[in-house]
């Protein structure tokens, strides 16, 4: 069965290409790159396309208010070729935060928006002429290069509104911060009543979710670094109604309560929800964590580094290698 990760970064674009290498021997899947205020997703992938063979690359995933359609898509199948086909464009809305304060955009309907954008990469990737869009227009298409129809065009989601659109017009949803259960409840149904809606099936369909992952003899010490990690999520207002529909609704609260205050909001973030979201622990209890997500309904679940943790030997531990 197929199994992926998520090598970002961090401090070392070295180091992060020698973990993409040692995966890539490991006979992991795919590769996918998150995209944050560090160095840009898609450059790092290219970076990752020079010292590797076979491992599929993505992005896990590019804001699209960041790029116009056009650039996005220049730069996909820029990517792509240099890659032979191994790459795959993760896109998603992102946040006010980012969007606004960051790139100076706005975000105003997002499912109508998603659609307008994923339509327009599409057609220029195809080598089609665009379609007219109502918040970008664009006559771009690429010349002495592709078309690249084929090109894998996945969508992030949290909300049901938006797992039906990934279902309907992308590859693939990429999944953060939904543990099994919500992937089981409402991902999956949501995905396939957009696949439906397609007139299309669930085959060929990813659902990528990244699994934050630690092999390690001291899991308290993941949780309090997984923890720490996911204070600035806890505040955002896609991932607080996620959660609240997964039944976390009481650790949103206790975060809230402790507003001002990074460790008394960490109190919010419990250990009941740090357990069902992570694989963390010695080897077997790393692969049985991986496989609740298979077992949920996802088809590529995707390792990801825990801060503070080995994730050389996580990587070892969720192949099975020794």
């Amino acid at each position: 069965m197929p199994i992926g990760c998520f090598v970002s970064t961090g401090r070392s674009l070295t180091t992060a290409i020698d973990r993409v290498r040692l995966a890539e021997d490991l006979g992991y899947d795919s590769a996918f790159v998150t995209h944050i205020a560090a160095r840009d997703a898609l450059q790092v992938c290219m970076a990752y396309t020079q010292h590797t063979e076979r491992i599929r690359l993505g992005t896990g995933v590019v804001p699209i208010y960041s790029r116009t359609p056009a650039t996005m898509a220049q730069e996909a199948a820029t990517i792509h070729e240099a890659s032979n086909g191994r790459f795959a464009l993760g896109i998603g809305v992102s946040h006010r935060p980012v969007v606004e304060h960051w790139h100076g955009q706005r975000i105003d309907k997002p499912v109508t928006e998603m659609r307008e954008y994923t339509g327009l990469v599409r057609a220029i990737l195809r080598g089609e002429q665009p379609p007219e869009g109502a918040k970008w227009r664009t006559s771009f298409q690429l010349t002495g290069l592709g078309p690249f129809p084929r090109l894998p065009l996945l969508v992030a989601a949290l909300s049901p509104n938006m797992l039906r659109l990934a279902g309907e017009i992308a590859d693939g949803v990429v999944l953060w911060l939904c543990n099994p259960a919500y992937i089981r409840d409402v991902v999956v149904p949501s995905v396939r009543a957009g696949r439906e809606r397609a007139g299309k099936g669930m085959d060929g369909f990813e659902i990528v979710a990244a699994v934050p992952a630690a092999a390690t003899d001291e899991p308290q010490g993941a949780y309090e670094s997984m923890r720490r990690d996911l204070l600035p999520y806890f505040g955002l207002p896609f991932y607080r109604a996620m959660l609240e529909r997964s039944g976390f609704a009481a650790d949103i609260a206790a975060y809230d309560a402790g507003a001002g205050d990074p460790q008394a909001m960490g109190v919010g973030i419990t250990d009941e929800f740090l357990g069902v979201l992570t694989a963390i622990g010695d080897e077997s209890a790393v692969r049985a964590g991986v496989e609740r997500y298979r077992d949920a309904g996802v088809t590529l679940p995707c390792v990801g580094a825990i801060p503070r943790t080995d994730f050389e030997a996580t990587l070892r531990a969720a192949s099975g290698a020794r």
